[in-house]
């Protein structure tokens, strides 16, 4: 029985999307793990005005948009001949992913930190993804879907061509930008995850930015936190225990 080839662009597609939902999963199996929860489970209910069901389905409509703006991209540079480029050594690889995670950073923190100070972009765009007062894994993409094509697909796109990264190495590249930014969302700080040894941007960074005394601060996103040292919104936190069970993330105060 012959095999059918899967195009690098068909994987590059929809294999992300793929990683989004079962990484999620593999969050919500761990959600009874409350002496790592960042916010005890009552919150959820009472702090966050969407359900579950509407979450899945905006990160439905979001990620539709995301498959046709990818299909047309890989069909706009594509090659006529059908024939994959040739995948560089593995140091130029790891120099591709370094500058398009510098790209989305760089994209993703001024257009998220404009939503923020343009009222009318906060009050009708961004104010639907802070909703989720208290963040979980499956709604990292829970977003208007002008914002979604603004800061995620167009940001990815971007990252993909000024790095200059080919179809096959794009999916790594995606599945990993994926994993992060479910991880940054999870709201639960476990033992062990080399995404927090690796990147100080993680969910406890990101989960003071979703309180209301940090939405002015911690804007970056998904990977490094150097645009908002250098721009002066970088709000340092401390990882407490919480009476009751759990863990806080408080801001430091700063001199």
């Amino acid at each position: 029985m012959a095999f059918i080839e899967i195009s690098d662009e068909l994987l590059g597609t929809f294999v992300p999307i793929a990683v989004y939902w079962l990484y999620s999963g593999v969050y919500m199996l761990l959600e009874g793990w409350d002496e790592y929860r960042l916010h005890p489970k009552g919150e959820e209910n009472v702090k966050n005005v969407v359900s579950k069901a509407t979450v899945v389905k905006g990160v439905l409509v979001q990620q539709t948009f995301q498959v046709a703006i990818s299909l047309l991209l890989f069909k706009i540079i594509g090659d006529e001949t059908g024939t994959p480029p040739t995948q560089p050594s593995t140091a130029i690889i790891i120099l591709q992913f370094i500058v398009a995670m510098l790209v989305m950073d760089t994209w993703q923190y001024f257009i998220h930190r404009y939503m923020h100070i343009n009222k009318f972009l906060y009050k009708h765009i961004h104010s639907k993804h802070h909703t989720l007062v208290v963040p979980y894994a499956f709604g990292a993409l829970y977003n208007h879907p002008l914002e979604g094509l603004l800061l995620d697909t167009v940001g990815g796109a971007l990252s993909f061509l000024v790095s200059g990264m080919t179809p096959r190495t794009g999916i790594y590249f995606f599945s990993f930008a994926t994993v992060k930014t479910v991880d940054d969302h999870c709201g639960l700080w476990l033992p062990g995850n080399l995404l927090h040894v690796l990147f100080h941007n993680n969910c406890a960074y990101h989960d003071i930015h979703h309180q209301l005394y940090g939405s002015k601060y911690n804007f970056s996103q998904p990977f490094f936190v150097m645009w908002d040292k250098i721009l002066g919104t970088y709000m340092p936190y401390t990882l407490e225990v919480r009476k009751e069970g759990g863990l806080e993330a408080r801001p430091v105060k700063q001199d």
